[in-house]
């Protein structure tokens, strides 16, 4: 099982990671705003992440971490 981590501090919200998860298990949480004014990714379902790690990879930002 994989452990995945973001940066939501630095995390700008454009939602690339959402699209790439093949579970569609990440989320664009609009409940919180970073001190950048971006509302960050968020994992809904850690339990259901295989670890492909496509979100990682296409976010610009890097600042997705996936630990397997």
């Amino acid at each position: 099982m994989a452990h995945w981590s973001i940066q939501a501090e630095n995390c700008k919200g454009c939602g690339l990671c959402v699209d790439a998860c093949p579970k569609k298990i990440l989320r664009i949480d609009t409940d919180t705003i970073n001190h950048k004014g971006h509302a960050p990714a968020q994992m809904m379902d850690e339990s259901r992440c295989t670890g492909c790690g496509f979100c990682a990879l296409m976010c610009p930002d890097c600042v997705i971490t996936l630990e397997r």
